[in-house]
């Protein structure tokens, strides 16, 4: 019962197999050709950044003499970073209003931040205690200026200080910074 096969059969059979094999393998392991053109939607994962998004924040500055907390509306950018690294960004570039005095000491540096249970941890670099210009007044405007700027965002409740990544029982002297603070909304004035 064994079929004599052509010569030709041979050759056809084997062309359909690699022809299958080719189809088959044209797509595995390889990335997609890009065949649409540019600006069009490929479905192909892309690395860049989003878009910036404007939103406005109230940022809290001291009054001159150190007795209120004075609030800033400003108008943000937000990218890839979250909300609260960018309220203390501003912050710490100061006030834009000419009657505001900057809260956080020159030099210092926002380490990193995050978000737990409503808490927001905060690391600054060790310019936030050592450039610090001191005195009880001047503590309670520049904590009070972070925790109160923080509590303004949706979801945020308290502020737990770091300084270079560890809790310190008194950052700057006289507040307890070992636990997290909440807003104090009887020293901001309008």
């Amino acid at each position: 019962m064994l079929r004599k096969v052509s010569f030709k059969g041979k050759l056809l059979t084997i062309l359909i197999m690699l022809l299958i094999f080719t189809v088959v393998m044209s797509g595995c392991g390889k990335e997609a050709v890009d065949s649409a053109p540019s600006g069009e939607n490929t479905g192909q994962l892309e690395t860049t950044k989003p878009a910036p998004t404007k939103t406005k924040v109230t940022l809290y500055f001291s009054d001159q003499q150190s007795m209120y907390l004075i609030p800033e509306e400003r108008e943000v950018l937000k990218a890839d970073e979250g909300l609260e690294e960018v309220v203390i960004r501003e912050l710490i570039k100061g006030p834009q209003k000419e009657n505001l005095v900057k809260t956080i000491p020159e030099g210092t540096e926002l380490l990193s931040t995050s978000v737990i249970d409503n808490v927001v941890y905060v690391s600054f670099s060790n310019e936030f205690k050592s450039r610090h210009w001191g005195g009880t007044a001047g503590e309670n405007m520049t904590i009070y200026s972070v925790v109160n700027s923080l509590c303004k965002l949706p979801g945020i409740e308290k502020v737990q200080f770091l300084l270079e990544g560890e809790k310190v029982e008194s950052i700057l002297g006289h507040l307890d910074t070992s636990v997290p603070i909440t807003p104090n909304w009887e020293i901001v004035s309008d």
